[in-house]
């Protein structure tokens, strides 16, 4: 069994990278096609649908009642994005980051990420539990009407980036040569060996883990969670050694934007989404690794080697952190 399981992750792995390679050929192609910048492409069509497992975990936790899951998903999801992507990918090659990333959308997601804890806090306040022993097992909730103001949010955030993107459509004037339906058959097809590759990985990954004896939650914390961005980590790794540094680094922080608003939106507006204090601490920590890796970004317009390795060593201390709390 371990042999099988040995083999079905080298073929997912494989599935991955092969994915990951027609992905963001096919996305920068669409970009050309339609005069539109990588880096929009990389916060859109890239982030939604490297975080497709992802959402495919927070809305069926959400739909089988264990909704805590779904939104602990989505927080770990989102540091391993910033902190062992942008780490993995500055160490392999320093990351240019775009100046519309800086000025727009790094201090859109802390801002987003600020809104989701004042949202939880709030309910806190209103209902009471933060007296007396309640605040152990359980902080607050996302109410179905914060859920639709993250959904509104994100559609606003969407409509703002087309609108710009048609503003600055001479900033990408190579057009591509490839026919469209052979453009879109890249993105759907690589997509496809993506998420099937990333969920063979954490399968064979988790009975792998199991046969020696890890216990389930340090596979939650670090093979499952790690295993659900897996195609955030090759799609950036790829396209940052492939020069488009604005998938790369877009990729990621669209991606961080995407699980917040949208997945979390659509996981809330099933069922009220449980806040505990874990993942209280969990949001406070992803507000500070957010502005964290937003300071490395605006350093010198770039993330070096140096500040890569440092990002590494936060997410191996955090990972230690988690699981012995």
């Amino acid at each position: 069994m371990i042999v099988l399981n040995i083999f079905l992750l080298i073929i997912g792995f494989a599935a991955l990278i092969k994915g990951a390679d027609m992905f963001v050929a096919g996305s920068s192609s669409l970009a050309r096609t339609f005069r539109v910048p990588g880096v929009v492409i990389g916060l859109t069509i890239v982030a939604a649908g490297t975080s497709a497992p992802e959402l495919a975990v927070s809305t069926l936790a959400a739909i089988s009642g264990s909704n805590e899951i779904a939104l602990s998903n989505v927080i770990g999801s989102n540091i391993f994005n910033l902190l062992g992507i942008l780490g993995i990918c500055a160490v392999i090659r320093p990351l240019k980051v775009e100046p519309e990333i800086n000025r727009r959308d790094f201090p859109f997601a802390l801002v987003t990420t600020l809104a989701l804890m004042a949202m939880t806090g709030f309910s806190v306040i209103s209902s009471g539990a933060y007296r007396g022993a309640e605040i152990l097992s359980m902080v607050g909730t996302l109410s179905r009407v914060g859920a639709l103001v993250l959904l509104a949010i994100f559609v606003a955030y969407i409509a703002f980036l087309v609108f710009a993107a048609r503003k600055k459509s001479t900033e990408s004037n190579l057009a591509t040569t490839d026919p469209l339906y052979k453009i879109i058959f890249r993105i759907i097809f690589g997509l496809i060996l993506i998420i099937a590759g990333g969920q063979a990985v954490v399968t064979a990954a988790t009975e792998i883990a199991a046969a020696f004896g890890m216990s389930e939650t340090l596979i939650g914390l670090t093979i499952v969670a790690i295993g659900t961005s897996l195609p955030e980590l090759v799609t950036s790794v790829v396209a940052s050694r492939a020069g488009e540094t604005g998938i790369a680094v877009g990729n990621v922080v669209g991606s961080n934007i995407f699980n917040l608003l949208f997945i979390l939106g659509i996981s809330g507006l099933i069922t009220p989404l449980a806040v505990n204090m874990a993942s209280f601490y969990d949001l406070a920590i992803l507000i500070a690794v957010t502005l964290i890796s937003y300071i490395h970004a605006l350093t010198r317009k770039s993330i070096n080697r140096v500040e890569g390795g440092m990002m590494i060593v936060m997410y191996v201390a955090y990972v230690v952190y988690a699981a012995v709390r």
